[in-house]
Parts: C-alpha cells; sequence; structure tokens
C-alpha cells in the first residue's frame, strides 16, 4: 500500500507537506491571529530544516502545491483525513481556510490515494481536531473548530470500516479566535504513551485514555501557556521517537523521563507564531 493511517505513532512512511509560499509571507498577522513571534522572512528556512528532519529519517515527502491565497494551508494535516482505506476531506471551521480541502483533493488525484468522502453542508470539523487512540478507534473534539454535525458525518463515513468515532468537548480556554485543537491537549509519543495538557484534558478523554491503558505524561503547564499550546504538539515518526521545537526545557524532561526519544528544531517563526507545531505541519499518508 502506498497510503492508510490507523495510528499517531506507528513508523511514518510517507508525508504531505506544503511550502509556506506568498500567501504566508505576505500574510495579515492580524486576519490570521498570527502572534508577535511571526516571521514572514523566516518562515520558509524553519519549513525546510524541519522537511530535512523528516527525510534524515526516511519518510518521504510528498509536496502539496497549487495557486490558494490560503496562509494556513501550511498546516496539512487539518483539510483531511487519511483513513485505511483513502482520505476524507474536510470542511475547515476557521472560515479563512473554507476551500483548502480543495488542495488537497487535487493531491490526492495527483497521488492515487482514493477520496472516500468528506464532510459536507454546513457541517465543519478539521482533523486536528482527531486522534487515533487505537486503530479501530478515533476520537474527535468538538470546539470552535469541530462541530457536532461534522463528528456524525465522519462517524457515518468511516462505519463500513469498522471504526467508531467518539466525541469530546473541548474547553473554551483563550476563546473562539485562537487555535484550539484536540491534538493541542493531546500527544501519542509511544504506544499507549501519551503527552498531555491536563488541567484542560477532557474528563471522558482522560478516563477512556486510561481504560485503554495509556500512560498520561502531565506536561509543564507553565510552557503550555508560555508556547501558546505548542509544547504538547510533538510529532512522532516511529513509536517513541518524536519531534518537537526547542526551547521547552521542562516538557522535554518529561519525555526524556519517559525514555521518548526526542529531536529539536528552532521553529518559532513558523510554529508558535502562526499556532501550529510539527504534527500540523504534517498530513500523515501511510504509517506502518
Amino acid at each position: 500500500m502506498t497510503y492508510g493511517v490507523a495510528s499517531m505513532t506507528a513508523p511514518l512512511r510517507r508525508v504531505a507537506l506544503r511550502r509556506p509560499g506568498v500567501a504566508m509571507r505576505g500574510a495579515d498577522s492580524a486576519r490570521w491571529h498570527y502572534g508577535a513571534a511571526f516571521d514572514p522572512a523566516a518562515v520558509e528556512d524553519v519549513h525546510a530544516a524541519f522537511a530535512g528532519l523528516l527525510a534524515e529519517r526516511g519518510v518521504e515527502i510528498l509536496w502539496v502545491d497549487g495557486e490558494s491565497d490560503i496562509a494556513d494551508a501550511v498546516f496539512t494535516y487539518d483539510a483531511s483525513l487519511v483513513t485505511p482505506k483513502g482520505a476524507v476531506l474536510m470542511s475547515p471551521g476557521k472560515a479563512l481556510r473554507r476551500g483548502e480541502e480543495a488542495l488537497h483533493a487535487a493531491f490526492y488525484a495527483d497521488h492515487g490515494v482514493p477520496v472516500i468522502g468528506s464532510i459536507g453542508g454546513a457541517a465543519r470539523m478539521e482533523a486536528g481536531d482527531t486522534l487515533w487512540l487505537a486503530p479501530d478507534l478515533l476520537a474527535a473534539g468538538r470546539g470552535f473548530r469541530t462541530d457536532a454535525a461534522g463528528i456524525a458525518q465522519l462517524s457515518a463515513l468511516l462505519q463500513s470500516q469498522g471504526i467508531a468515532v467518539e466525541g469530546f468537548d473541548l474547553p473554551c480556554y483563550t476563546g473562539e479566535a485562537a487555535c484550539l485543537h484536540l491534538m493541542s491537549l493531546v500527544s501519542i509519543v509511544d504506544t499507549r504513551v501519551a503527552l498531555v495538557c491536563m488541567p484542560l484534558l477532557p474528563v471522558a478523554l482522560r478516563a477512556r485514555m486510561i481504560a485503554l491503558g495509556y500512560t498520561l505524561l502531565d506536561a509543564p503547564f507553565d510552557e503550555f501557556e508560555r508556547t501558546g499550546t505548542l509544547s504538547t504538539n510533538i510529532l512522532a515518526t516511529a513509536p517513541g521517537e518524536c519531534i518537537m521545537l526547542d526551547g521547552i526545557p521542562e516538557t522535554r524532561a518529561v519525555l526524556d523521563g519517559a525514555g521518548i526519544e526526542v529531536t529539536v528544531f528552532s521553529g518559532d517563526a513558523l510554529c508558535i507564531g502562526c499556532e501550529g507545531g510539527p504534527t500540523c505541519l504534517t498530513r500523515p499518508i501511510l504509517r506502518g
């Protein structure tokens, strides 16, 4: 197979990335809700360095091309979800990202990945609000970017694959304009090991993960706040092997203490500045 994902930690084989490009370099920070760390002159170098880390690990990189004025399109995780049988096109909850799924549809057509469905109508869903808890269980976060109708549509689409979708309510935290996905609060870093923002973690999700045998690592909340939720945005490239942002020493110490192999990169200009970390920059196409 050249595609198929049902895990957050199985070895990452193929991934879709999109370069920042003109849309991000010329982005209006206030309009896109970017922060003081955003540096349009540095974002392409940051992205290239991140892509280099993936290449060093033997990950095949496929590029999402096509013209678009959507600055956030560099965060390829959100506009589609890959399942064992193909891709589902999302319907972004952030108004400025509406239509981004068309870039992904063209990408899948070019690379022979079937599109098995899409979130349609008034329903809203972003893949950053999804989390593979098991090969047959996908958690989904209800929040400002994903609604109950979107979760219901995804559940119906995945039913034929024997995959259950369970919804969990997300906190308001800093409000509607900010990006708070389910994956802002949880990163699975090893088989049944997850780094979580415990103060904001939905109680029902905590209970579900513990029942499934997960060990939950409590991320230091001061670094979570200081990084704008990016301290818990950790990309697993294999079980126990992860990439995270540099400059988050307390959180890294938690991972080191759990035996997680961590590689860091300097990504503040792109990631902290634009509310998207290493997981957000990837659309996994094949894991396993």
